[in-house]
């Protein structure tokens, strides 16, 4: 970050904390360490260490400089036809806003138009008028003592590999269809959330703690059947929604490459533009 900053002293608009990239960029980093496991992805907040870590340091660098420190997007979307999930989801959009405000982030991302006004109601009471509270200065050192603490390491169960593995095949065949940006189970997703779903479900199938809550071993023998069985709701989804599921087949394919193959593949971009070529 200090790096960047640095170098785009004359261009840059600041640093966002982005969410699911960092996720996915520790898991691929520690890829083959034996001794590393995440949770499940619902497990792993902004509140968890390494995720707290990162974005506190976040906000000391950029306002060391004078730069604009931009929280994260909380994926939660509104949800019509259903009041009482709504308001859950409305009041994790206030918690998180309050949380990066109070940390001295200079603004924030939403999801979904229908949120702004929260988000703005959330930071005008740190901010007030002002622009941003550049004045607030984080204290502390940040470094591999809080960015390798990556507890939580459990719960991983069957519901959490089978989210990875629905919302992944979901979202790679909504990228083949035309659309980077969609919402799947109530939370807008993009390339990041496919990227993190397929890495979780490749490292806990090569690391020996890639085990279930029950103990079951995750193996390719285990995930590939679920790939079969969560494509086929995948498809029901689409199809209530009235959409084509032409590309989804082929998504499972890529999902399925991508998560169970020996050789960790870089990105998971390449492929799909290789299947769109």
């Amino acid at each position: 970050m200090e790096e960047i900053l640095y170098e785009l002293r004359n261009h840059s608009a600041g640093l966002n904390a982005g969410r699911w990239d960092y996720i996915f960029s520790c898991i691929k980093k520690f890829k083959k360490n034996k001794d590393f496991r995440l949770a499940q992805r619902s497990a792993i907040t902004m509140e968890v260490p390494f995720m707290r870590g990162y974005a506190l340091a976040l906000v000391q660098a950029c306002h060391k400089r004078g730069a604009p420190a931009m929280g994260g997007m909380s994926a939660l979307i509104p949800i019509k036809n259903d009041p009482v999930a709504n308001e859950k989801a409305l009041a994790g959009i206030r918690h998180d806003k309050t949380r990066d405000a109070n940390d001295g982030f200079d603004g924030g991302w939403v999801a979904h138009p229908g949120l702004v006004p929260i988000a703005m109601e959330e930071f005008v009471k740190v901010l007030g008028d002002r622009p941003n509270q550049f004045e607030k200065q984080v204290e502390g050192k940040f470094g591999p003592e809080q960015w390798l603490d990556f507890r939580p390491t459990t719960p991983i169960t069957e519901a959490g590999l089978r989210n990875n593995i629905n919302v992944g095949i979901h979202y790679l065949g909504s990228w083949l269809a035309g659309n980077g940006c969609v919402p799947i189970h109530n939370l807008m997703e993009d390339a990041a959330t496919a990227e993190i779903s397929r890495s979780q479900v490749w490292q806990w199938v090569v690391s020996p703690k890639g085990i279930l809550d029950d103990g079951r071993k995750i193996s390719v023998e285990l995930v590939r059947p679920m790939i079969v069985e969560e494509l086929a709701k995948v498809k029901a989804t689409v199809t209530a929604q009235g959409e084509d599921t032409a590309t989804y087949d082929q998504a499972a394919e890529i999902f399925d490459k991508m998560s169970l193959t020996p050789e960790y593949p870089e990105f998971l971009t390449l492929p799909l533009y290789e299947a769109m070529a």
